[in-house]
């Protein structure tokens, strides 16, 4: 089956689609569009045609509605509630409601990936999360009690039995094979969870476990070849923060 299949009734002929084609895989004929090899499906093509000629049949098109521009946001608002995002350790035990975490995983899906690959994995932890958290919390004090003689900042840490997830209701794992698609991911969804009231701890020290014991990896099912770019700690904020706090002034370079 063709990646994407143009209806050329609906077909206009207008060209938008192979001007904005970033492989070039599109082109005129008899007046419609016509594909020929070399789509990466990145779907612009379906997102800028004007009579819906396009249509793409291995991708999910259930929530593919009418564009919302970012600029109907306002700018400073959304500046200001950038700026007042802290990294939550505190967290209520509320559970987080399925719509919500809903949406954050599709606000994940819908972050920007080369070629459209989205090879970006999510994996919830679910009823094995005690399991795994005993085993990196066994390991991370080890490493403190040995780490503590050399660095002074660790001779305060207590690791308690929810040092990792903090009894937070919701951990999701996000994956890939790079850094980079996986990290923008992340971000897309901690901005929609910060939408939603809801508070977003990134466990490093998790993904460092999942590196130092394969078994912590192993119990991640996580698709072949990827590894653990960010875990996601979330739930309700159990504490609320009143003022942005102050940045270094910002060092920009033209060249």
């Amino acid at each position: 089956m063709d990646k994407i299949v143009i209806d050329k009734k609906r077909c206009i002929g207008c060209g938008k689609c192979v001007r904005d084609c970033v492989a070039s895989a599109l082109y005129l004929k008899n007046g419609k569009a016509t594909l020929r090899s070399g789509c990466i499906e990145c779907g612009h093509c379906y997102a800028i045609c004007p009579t819906g000629a396009v249509d793409m049949p291995d991708y999910d098109t259930s929530g593919c509605a009418q564009t919302v521009p970012m600029s109907d946001i306002d700018s400073e608002v959304f500046l200001q509630a950038i700026k007042s995002r802290r990294t939550i350790r505190q967290f209520k035990p509320q559970p987080v409601e399925p719509e919500k975490i809903r949406k954050i995983l599709e606000a994940g899906r819908y972050a920007p990936t080369a070629s459209n690959g989205q090879k970006v994995g999510f994996t919830i932890l679910d009823t094995r999360r005690g399991e795994i958290e005993k085993l990196c919390v066994n390991l991370f004090r080890k490493g403190v009690d040995i780490g503590s003689k050399f660095i002074r900042s660790w001779r305060h840490t207590e690791i308690t039995d929810s040092f990792f997830f903090k009894d937070a209701p919701l951990v999701i794992v996000v994956s890939g094979s790079d850094s980079v698609n996986p990290s923008l991911a992340s971000a897309y969804m901690e901005l929609m969870a910060n939408s939603l009231g809801l508070g977003v701890l990134y466990s490093g020290f998790f993904c460092a476990c999942t590196i130092l014991n394969p078994k912590v990896k192993k119990m991640l099912h996580l698709p072949r070849g990827h590894k653990a770019v960010s875990c996601m700690i979330i739930g309700y904020p159990a504490v609320e923060y009143k003022r942005i706090p102050p940045r270094k002034e910002k060092k920009v370079r033209r060249v």
